[in-house]
């Protein structure tokens, strides 16, 4: 099952969409847990819906927050399409990433209120570094990230996880230099609670669809993120 439903900003700025995808009131897997499905730079489009959906499939609750709405609500772009690309990098520019993460306090928040007992966030690209800045800055319970671009210059705020975090890096990643790869594992690596997975590949190579995924390396990222939220999320009594 899934619906738009509304969320009110935290910062008083108004309300903006989300779209959430739940196992339904009968399904006997249903985990009693939630999962904020952060989107990359091309909106709440198809394929991030599509994740949420595969969530719900497995039980969890999946809220997938609209981040762009204070920009431009209802983005929906393919990356594959190069003018609908052009304006995803365009939006990227004029993104605040601190309101972003106080927009996804605010779905975690809204999944607390649906009856989630815990809650974690899965971000890609863009939703990546947001998944590395949920992990500091909200109470998520567990976080997820892949391939995320600027961390390496956020590393000053690691030691504020305190929960478990599973970050997938693309070991061939054009958006994040070799360089900035090495320093984003030496400064998380002595963190008990980062657990980081190197894949060869380039970035977004485990996006849903399109011409950059690259299915062995998103398949096994996928398992490790799926094995993951099932042992960090469990119920809470």
């Amino acid at each position: 099952m899934a619906t738009q439903i509304d969320l009110t900003a935290l910062d008083g700025a108004g309300s903006f969409t989300g779209y959430l995808a739940t196992p339904g009131a009968d399904a006997s897997s249903a985990t009693q847990a939630g999962i904020v499905v952060i989107q990359e730079i091309f909106g709440v489009n198809a394929g991030i819906r599509a994740v949420a959906d595969s969530w719900a499939a497995q039980g969890y609750t999946a809220l997938a927050p609209d981040l762009f709405w204070r920009l431009q609500p209802g983005v929906e772009l393919d990356a594959d399409v190069p003018a609908e690309a052009e304006r995803a990098f365009a939006l990227y520019k004029q993104f605040n990433v601190d309101n972003a993460v106080a927009d996804i306090e605010a779905a975690i928040k809204a999944l607390r209120a649906h009856g989630c007992s815990t809650v974690g966030v899965v971000g890609y690209c863009l939703g990546g570094l947001l998944a590395y800045l949920s992990a500091t800055r909200t109470d998520s319970d567990a976080s997820v990230s892949y391939y995320g671009a600027g961390i390496d210059a956020r590393l000053g705020e690691a030691a504020a996880i305190g929960k478990p975090l599973l970050m997938h890096i693309a070991g061939r990643d054009h958006f994040v230099t070799e360089a900035a790869r090495a320093a984003i594992t030496a400064g998380l690596t002595p963190n008990r609670h980062v657990t980081l997975h190197t894949y060869d590949a380039d970035h977004a190579f485990a996006r849903h669809s399109g011409s950059a995924r690259a299915p062995l390396p998103a398949a096994q990222a996928d398992a490790r993120t799926q094995a993951f939220f099932a042992e960090h999320l469990k119920p809470r009594a």
